[in-house]
């Protein structure tokens, strides 16, 4: 999943009927589902979401030749309900690490195509070849390869209808906050610990007295990452601006997707590749706050963004630019149906 919410699905494509000729491997990890599920929905075809649950011996299953199911957990509708006769899929596409060996162990059964995001884990580099199409982010440093398919950030299921169907389900609760709205998409440390309070408290101070001034409303979410303490600051710096805060976790729907799909302009930290890759799939101006939080990898995404005109480094203005839409997932859907005939 992203730093928001489980989205809805794009359409009317999504199935779980056992007739789908693409399956989709569903990672139960933050990000890592929402990459493969992502291409899925933009490929405009049903399409079989299989949920992978992981036992103690997950991380022995990149060992395994040819791919294992070795650490998958028995669970309704996943790989153990496969029926004898059932029709194979002609397509596998899955995301992370862990998944990577048990797409490798259906094409093993199947002889189907497999798509990866991300590069496979540990044990799987002797089998890259054996992927017909390897998503790999550019900030990770790409190898050269046919079946290397270089993205920027991260692909997700934060498509055009999606954005559309969330203004329309968020118009009522969120019409009342004027205008311009700064969607401020917080985040945290990417090595695990909280936020700092001090950092989160400044960015929501510049962000208010920039949104006051034109006598608007910040549309505030935090994540997993951003810590309590700093959610309070975040809360205390926003007080002088008509707001609305998301505390990760608190009770009822997150607005994420309402934020990005009704708001003016956004504002989000540098540490998150997966609300960075979300923000640019809108066509509103995105600002870059907090570098200083962002690893090596995120650091590297932000100068790729930076260079292609999608970002801009958050400096006290609002102002936008003309952009195209940042589409990966898409983008890796018309790349399969080119490569794979899948339609």
């Amino acid at each position: 999943m992203t730093e928001g919410p489980q989205h809805t699905r794009d359409g009317p494509a999504a199935s779980r009927g056992a007739q789908a000729r693409v399956w989709v491997l569903d990672d139960p990890r933050a990000g890592t589902s929402a990459q493969a599920l992502g291409i899925a929905e933009r490929l405009g075809v049903a399409f079989r979401r299989i949920p992978l649950h992981w036992n103690w011996m997950a991380h022995l299953a990149g060992l395994a030749p040819h791919g294992s199911l070795r650490g998958v957990a028995p669970h309704e509708g996943g790989l153990f309900d496969i029926k004898s006769g059932e029709a194979a899929p002609k397509l596998v596409i899955s995301s992370g690490s862990r998944s990577a060996a048990v797409a490798l162990w259906l094409k093993a059964r199947f002889g189907c195509r497999l798509v990866h995001c991300m590069r496979p884990g540990f044990g799987m580099a002797r089998h890259r070849a054996e992927f017909d199409l390897l998503v790999v982010p550019e900030h990770d440093g790409v190898p050269p390869g046919a079946n290397i398919f270089p993205v920027t950030g991260a692909p997700h299921r934060v498509s055009p209808k999606v954005l559309e169907q969330a203004a329309e389900r968020w118009a009522d609760r969120l019409d009342h906050l004027p205008h311009p709205r700064v969607a401020l998409l917080v985040g945290g440390s990417v090595r695990g610990a909280d936020m700092e309070p001090a950092r989160a408290h400044g960015l929501a101070r510049a962000t208010a007295a920039l949104v006051a001034g034109r006598g608007g409303s910040v549309l505030a979410t935090t994540s997993r990452r951003t810590g309590a303490e700093a959610s309070d600051a975040l809360a205390a710096g926003l007080g002088p601006v008509m707001h609305l805060l998301y505390r990760w976790g608190e009770p009822g729907e997150n607005p994420y997707l309402g934020y990005l799909a009704t708001a003016d302009a956004i504002v989000v930290t540098a540490d998150s590749v997966s609300m960075l890759s979300e923000a640019c799939a809108t066509q509103l101006p995105v600002y870059v706050a907090l570098p200083d939080l962002a690893g090596a990898r995120h650091r590297r995404l932000v100068r790729a963004l930076v260079n292609q005109g999608q970002v801009r480094r958050f400096d006290r203005d609002l102002a936008g630019w003309p952009r195209p839409r940042l589409d990966e997932a898409g983008r890796v859907a018309d790349e399969i149906r080119t490569r794979y005939g899948i339609a």
